[in-house]
């Protein structure tokens, strides 16, 4: 039978699961590398559903959220789907929630600093938010914006959807307006399997990424695709 991940969804973005081991899905998923005992996880702007499945393998109660006419197609078991606005909604969800999930969700928002304030008031006490977060101030953009280009892709960094550009100092900026606190950060290399699919998985490209990542970890700020951040909430001055 096949996977989540593997049957056809309702799909509104282009996005799909990132398998290598330096990418964001990965090093985010594996600060869930223990069991969950039924904790309740919400996956915030879902997408297909890929994080929420391997979420519940691991034995966590799943509330994913996405926007209507996008999600899932089926659900594995203990996995939820409520189709919300994510710019207006998000704080209506019942309930309180020991983890929040954000992967490749910030940047896509009108006002992501709302948003956060709403997932701060569903965030369990001692309760943890874990996100991905493109980082603008990688070498490829800067080189771009340097040579006077912005491309419009359909993924990765110039991500035509994308609503919001911020380097680390910007995010950690937003965390801190919206009432988090960064508690640890972890950066990703670029993704040179996803840029070239034909290849990925080759010797080739997997040195390619370790490089990229080795990179990404000595030089956050300039190497980093991606930022995986764990935050807890503190108080709003």
């Amino acid at each position: 039978m096949p996977t989540l991940t593997e049957r056809r969804a309702r799909v509104c973005s282009p996005y799909s699961f990132k398998r290598s081991p330096y990418s964001s899905h990965s090093l985010l998923l594996k600060w869930f590398n223990r069991p969950g005992e039924g904790l309740r996880v919400l996956d915030v702007g879902c997408g297909e559903g890929y994080l929420a499945e391997a979420l519940a393998a691991q034995g966590y109660e799943v509330v994913c959220v996405d926007k209507p006419g996008c999600g899932p197609a089926a659900l594995p078991e203990h996995v939820q789907f409520l189709e919300l606005d994510l710019d207006e909604d998000v704080a209506t969800l019942p309930g309180s929630f020991p983890f929040i999930v954000c992967a490749d969700l910030l940047e896509h928002l009108r006002d992501p600093c709302k948003v956060l304030l709403g997932l701060r008031s569903l965030l369990a006490a001692g309760g943890r938010l874990v996100a991905s977060l493109p980082n603008s101030g990688n070498f490829y953009f800067r080189w771009n914006v340097l040579l006077g280009k912005f491309p419009a892709h359909d993924r990765g960094l110039f991500d035509r959807t994308h609503l919001h550009f911020y380097t680390w100092a910007g995010w950690t900026d937003l965390f801190s307006r919206s009432g988090f606190r960064i508690e640890s950060v972890e950066p990703t290399g670029i993704p040179v399997g996803l840029a070239l699919p034909r290849w990925d998985g080759t010797l080739p490209i997997r040195i390619l990424e370790r490089v990229f990542y080795t990179l990404a970890r000595l030089w956050k700020t300039l190497f980093a695709y991606q930022f995986v951040v764990v935050a807890r909430r503190e108080a709003i001055e």
